[in-house]
């Protein structure tokens, strides 16, 4: 490619030191921000014919101008350049997604006294922020639990300074200590704020040592308000602990961190681990990635997000080396990163990586960024039914009855569209008298989740019921009793081809031509077709051993050596009486008995 006499020039004059370099297009807006250990070396690359690329090449096209920075260190330079990408924008670099919209708590250590805030923006001097919490029931769960263990003011006084005659309602429910009005001491006060903060880090150990041994000081004192107050949080502390832990995952401290990637986006998951649990997952959305290497991807979520944390651990787990490894290092001296291949440690990465992969599925089907996927079933479903993640494993369940006996229950699993035989499920029906289909459904729902349960297996990401309202409910009701109040389930009802959700009265109507419905539909009709052929094997057997069974001196015992014997009632009539009774427990006049029945005379 052909360059400009100026641009040669200041390629030429390109020092060969650590630094950022910025491409500029023929207007002057920045295109491209790169750094570079050597500038001299790492630049004129862009123009060796061996580094073509579509996307090079277009880029190459619009560059018109260099502007470069000398910095004293590649680390420098690869803090430089985030700055430098975050506060242009560039079209061709790896892009985090604008965050402003994700609310964050403040504490706002700033003030004599601190209040624990929900904001946007981080512009409160000296406050310390904890998010961006992009799950608002995260968020608000927080804060209840904040509010309901400590006692932080809401209002808004400038205090000391700026304080009411009397203090307000919190003060008498016992959600405020009215330091407004002198009630509580401002060291005492900071030493609660100071509980706050260890418990947004995920330290709930520490908090409850702290809460303990004031409780006994309090009653120590005969202070029994104060240490009946402060055992009643220990108790809320202790009823927190289980579902905020959600997995037991090893011991100590550590962050665990992974990506995924699907075509121009990406996500990036930290999950912190803290005295061995999960205690929160964050994550970040990444834009214009489908060309980066995934080092490169991993390096800028690391540095423009991950590295800006206040809250880190010393020990990081990663799914693969990132870009520039070791200059991360020297950024962050006395923090250790680990690419696991075994062990606990790569557990805890799968599990990240389970999570960034549920992500961003969920942003697709949110975004409706799947138009390249028109034709996948599995993503149109997700979005017709608004479902918060891919239903990638689904299930259907028929219930089948065979001339009002014989119930039988199907069960059939798709795994991305595609049947999965492997996890087929019959079910006879035995708690049901009768024909109830509503119940039958209840009892199948509930012995499959119980067993998934049990045995630790994994539950889909959908369950599809093949009737109306009546059984949906059924089945919604059974997924409850089993922990499972977020499965989503619906049912597809024969006459109208309608889906009925769970959380709408409505049934959706589905075009003719959906792929979602053709998906609903043959999942739906196998299920079915699995149903019939049990049901129908069912009503066989039961025939067979109801005929048997009517002839005298045949009994369970001996029916079950003719079968095992001739295969089938079919078999058994074309036996000779000499084969019967060579059976152990049969005689001649039995084998004679048994064959005069099964082939009655035929009249005249």
């Amino acid at each position: 490619m052909a360059i400009s006499d100026r641009l040669a020039r200041q390629l030429a004059a390109l020092p060969a030191r650590p630094g950022v370099y910025l491409w500029k297009d023929a207007a002057g807006e920045i295109v491209y921000v790169g750094k570079a250990s050597n500038l001299r070396s790492r630049v004129p690359a862009y123009f060796a014919e061996e580094q073509s690329s579509t996307e090079r090449e277009f880029l190459r096209e619009q560059i018109a101008d260099l502007e470069t920075i000398i910095v004293p260190t590649e680390a420098q330079a690869l803090l430089l350049e985030n700055t430098l990408i975050k506060e242009h924008q560039p079209k061709f670099n790896i892009r985090l997604r604008d965050d402003k919209s994700y609310p964050q708590i403040a504490v706002t250590l700033g003030e004599p006294f601190p209040r624990v805030l929900v904001v946007r923006r981080v512009t409160i001097p000296g406050a310390r922020y904890f998010g961006p919490y992009t799950d608002v029931a995260t968020l608000r769960q927080t804060l209840k639990i904040i509010r309901r263990i400590f006692t932080v003011r809401s209002c808004s006084w400038n205090l000391p300074g700026d304080a009411p005659d009397r203090p307000c309602l919190d003060y008498h429910i016992e959600r405020c200590k009215a330091p407004c009005v002198g009630y509580q001491s401002g060291e005492d006060y900071r030493r609660m704020i100071d509980d706050v903060l260890l418990f947004l880090s995920g330290k709930t150990l520490e908090v409850r040592g702290g809460l303990r041994e004031r409780m006994h000081q309090a009653s120590n004192a005969q202070d029994y308000e104060r240490a009946a107050q402060l055992r009643d949080a220990l108790k809320w502390l202790d009823q927190l602990e289980q579902p905020q832990t959600v997995e037991v995952v090893g011991g100590g401290d550590a962050d665990a961190i992974s990506l995924a990637r699907d075509g121009d986006d990406a996500v990036g998951v930290i999950l912190r681990i803290r005295d061995g649990k999960l205690v929160a997952r964050e994550h970040r959305f990444l834009e214009h990635v489908e060309h980066a290497p995934e080092g490169e991807v991993l390096r800028t979520f690391l540095v423009g997000y991950y590295l800006p944390l206040e809250q880190r651990a010393q020990r990081v787990v990663l799914p693969f080396a990132p870009a520039d490894l070791e200059v991360l290092r020297e950024l962050t001296p006395g923090v250790e990163f680990a690419v696991p291949q075994r062990g606990s440690a790569a557990k805890l990465v799968e599990l990240a990586d389970q999570n960034a992969r549920h992500l961003l599925d969920s942003f697709k089907i949110e975004a409706f960024d799947i138009d390249e996927r028109a034709a996948d079933p599995v993503f149109s479903l997700g979005r017709d039914l608004g479902l918060p993640i891919v239903p990638r494993a689904m299930v259907c369940i028929d219930i089948s009855t065979n001339q009002g006996r014989d119930t039988v229950g199907s069960l059939v699993w798709f795994e991305g569209g595609r049947p999965r035989k492997a996890e087929y499920r019959r079910y006879r029906i035995k708690g049901v008298e009768g024909i109830d289909d509503f119940a039958a459904m209840k009892e199948v729902v509930t012995r499959f989740l119980a067993r998934r349960i049990a045995e630790n297996k994994q539950i889909p990401d959908l369950i599809v019921i093949d009737g109306g309202k009546g059984q949906l409910a059924a089945a919604v009701e059974a997924a409850r009793a089993q922990g499972q109040e977020r499965l989503p389930i619906v049912s597809l009802a024969k006459r109208e081809e309608e889906v009925f959700l769970a959380s709408s009265g409505e049934p959706l109507r589905l075009s003719r031509r959906s792929p979602s419905l053709k998906l609903l539909q043959r999942a739906r009709d196998e299920a079915h077709r699995f149903a019939v052929t049990y049901s129908r094997k069912r009503h066989a057997q039961r025939t067979i051993t109801s005929e048997l069974l009517r002839i005298p001196g045949v009994g369970p015992a001996r029916r079950r050596l003719l079968l095992e014997r001739f295969g089938s009632l079919a078999g058994v009539r074309t036996a000779t009486p000499a084969e019967i009774a060579a059976l152990p427990g049969f005689s001649t006049k039995l084998a004679d008995r048994i064959l005069d029945r099964l082939h009655p005379p035929q009249r005249a």
